[in-house]
């Protein structure tokens, strides 16, 4: 099959995640953009990424990049492509407008002008334009703006691909699935130490992690944008499923999601149920401040309070008590934390080893891994030299 180049966006930090993810399913030619990773693939490669991808949020595929230095420019130019090869007159569309541009300041704007020239095209040629359908369209165009570069792309997706469809119900402040995965790999988790969310609110943090450890794909429970093109293959989707439901282990790794509040572990459990790993994950309703891991090594994950809703002090001593009942009841594990609430960081009173610059929606948060050694780090490391 033809090879054509292919982007797939992600979240700020998680580009190397992404990049390694590609390179593991077979993409060539990959490179690490800002927020993305371009690379190049055929139809098979496109639709297996949008199945097996968990760090990726859109898989996009270019069809014309131009300079635009003002609306009229951009108008005539996405007006110039042939969008009949691409959609009819009698489906829908709809299209997602990104910029980081001194010209073009509003995506809305920008979203605007490209639907107005795209139907303006129909109209001229067949007296009709194509109804936009913002929420469930056939067709998905994506417009993104650096500088004055236009890159217009067919969204392969339809929805982010962090909608893993097994997250209806949430707690407050949950942290969404891809970020959820990224954060998983870039730990490092073996898949076959535990792992440890003891904050885990809606459960995205053990749910990742099941699909993780079974190799069990993210995308196995939702539709995709690509279902609905006019050169759509289902022969090949359904070779790529196939390969990819081979691929599913029975892990035996132990997988914990604890929470001091009875809610969040039913609304943990029915979303794992969804996603068919309620069975890998030991629910249990837990007092972090009363908790403890002392069965062997262990990775804890957690996406704790960042302090919106909680007084100055209050926040602090949460994160002081936070970080000693680490260092004193999980000896033996890493963790891992992610909060925007960098002075509430530095009251945790353990010592960094790794700090990642992320963002959590709109929130510029760190994620700090934390060694929690039995005893001192110094005996630790005497300890692991006289067992080698």
């Amino acid at each position: 099959m033809e090879k054509f180049e292919i982007i797939a966006t992600t979240i700020f930090g998680l580009e190397e995640v992404l990049a390694a993810e590609l390179k593991e399913i077979g993409a060539t030619n990959i490179e690490i953009l800002s927020r993305a990773v371009k690379f190049k693939g055929d139809k098979a490669m496109l639709y297996k990424c949008n199945l097996l991808l968990r760090t990726a949020v859109k898989v996009l595929m270019p069809i014309k990049t131009f300079f635009a230095a003002n609306e009229q420019q951009l108008y005539d130019n996405i007006k110039k492509i042939d969008w009949n090869d691409y959609f009819s007159y009698n489906r829908t569309f709809a299209i997602d407008g990104s910029t980081y541009s001194e010209v073009f300041t509003h995506s809305k704007f920008v979203a605007l002008k490209s639907k107005d020239a795209i139907a303006d095209q129909f109209r001229e040629k067949y007296s009709i334009r194509p109804s936009v359908d913002p929420v469930n369209p056939h067709i998905r165009i994506n417009v993104h703006i650096n500088d004055r570069t236009v890159v217009v792309s067919i969204d392969s997706s339809g929805a982010p691909l962090s909608k893993r469809n097994y997250r209806l119900a949430l707690t407050d402040a949950p942290i969404n699935e891809t970020l959820a995965a990224g954060i998983i790999l870039l730990s490092g988790w073996d898949r076959k130490c535990d792992f440890i969310d003891p904050m885990c609110g809606s459960g995205t943090f053990p749910i990742e992690a099941a699909l993780i450890a079974n190799n069990i794909p993210s995308g196995r429970n939702r539709k995709f944008g690509f279902e609905t093109w006019g050169n759509y293959d289902e022969d090949i989707w359904n070779e790529v499923k196939a390969e990819a439901d081979s691929r599913i282990i029975n892990s035996e790794v132990k997988i914990f999601a604890q929470d001091i509040d009875n809610q969040a572990i039913d609304i943990a459990f029915a979303n794992a149920k969804r996603a068919g790993v309620q069975d890998l994950i030991t629910f249990d309703k837990i007092d972090f401040f009363h908790s403890s891991h002392d069965t062997g090594s262990g990775i804890v994950v957690m996406n704790p309070p960042y302090g919106e809703r909680l007084q100055v002090d209050e926040i602090t001593n949460f994160y002081q008590d936070m970080g000693s009942r680490l260092k004193h009841f999980y000896q033996g594990c890493d963790a891992w934390i992610i909060s925007s609430n960098y002075q509430a960081l530095k009251n945790f009173g353990l010592r960094t080893s790794r700090k990642i610059k992320l963002f959590n929606g709109p929130l510029e948060c760190r994620l700090q891994k934390y060694e929690l050694y039995q005893g001192s780090k110094k005996a630790s490391k005497i300890e692991t030299n006289s067992a080698e």
